[in-house]
């Protein structure tokens, strides 16, 4: 039986857009990159250098350590000086690292997960918000989780940190709500890529099991939301949290 059954999907005409995606090599971000092209966008991966596959050329990857800030400013310069505009930012980069109880936590893996996962996404919005500010004109879209609103046990450090994902989010968007750009986070339940890999297969299980649909999320689903939280469409939103779990989500 087929995961998704879908009717007509929406268009949009990205023409002259150009969009960032950190984490855009593989899994969400590549789906988010595929489809924001698919609609006429320049997409630019920002990615680890071990991520650059050998179809991203002509200025569309550039390497970057989203715990790295001057690789994040590197990457902005890159970009506004061969595109001179940045007009959507996605942070999609991500790590889940081990499911473990809090008390048997590595405290630098624990660290590790919230410099990725929160302190990252800061860092990014920092490289590029100045840019989308003097434009007047910008689309922040951050890939949270539902686990920063309900809190997943055995997975302290990334509930926490994704929970301070959509505490930034509120703060950024009311920042920016009269500069023209909107800041807005998605809150997926488990979706259906490599990161699932690094939870055990009960943990993974538990959060189907927990899904109305009964079911984990698609890429590509994702990526639908992505690309109307980038859009002019979307334009009474900001500081915002969307659900994408299926029903799961309670609040």
């Amino acid at each position: 039986m087929s995961a998704v059954q879908r009717g007509p999907l929406a268009r949009y005409d990205f023409s002259g857009t150009v969009a960032v995606v950190t984490g855009g090599a593989a899994g969400i971000g590549a789906e988010i990159v595929a489809q924001l092209r698919a609609h006429g966008a320049t997409a630019i991966v920002w990615d680890l250098p071990d991520a650059r596959r050998g179809e991203i050329g002509d200025g569309l990857f550039s390497a970057v350590d989203v715990t790295r800030p001057d690789t994040l400013r590197a990457a902005a310069a890159a970009a506004l000086g061969r595109w001179g505009r940045i007009d959507c930012l996605v942070n999609n980069a991500g790590y889940a690292g081990p499911t473990v109880p809090l008390d048997a936590y590595d405290p630098a893996e624990w660290q590790r997960i919230v410099d990725i996962d929160l302190v990252g996404v800061f860092h990014a919005c920092q490289a590029v918000v100045p840019a989308m500010r003097e434009a007047r004109y910008g689309r922040i879209v951050n890939i949270a989780s539902l686990a920063g609103k309900e809190g997943t046990p055995n997975a302290s450090a990334y509930s926490a940190a994704k929970a301070g994902v959509l505490a930034l989010t509120k703060s950024l968007g009311k920042e920016l709500a009269m500069e023209g750009v909107l800041v807005n986070a998605i809150a997926p339940a488990a979706v259906r890529t490599r990161l699932l890999g690094q939870m055990s297969p009960a943990h993974v299980q538990t959060m189907i099991d927990k899904s109305p649909m009964h079911r984990l999320g698609e890429p590509s689903e994702v990526a639908e939301m992505v690309l109307w939280l980038c859009s002019a469409s979307c334009s009474f939103n900001t500081g915002a949290v969307f659900d994408l779990s299926g029903g799961r989500a309670t609040y």
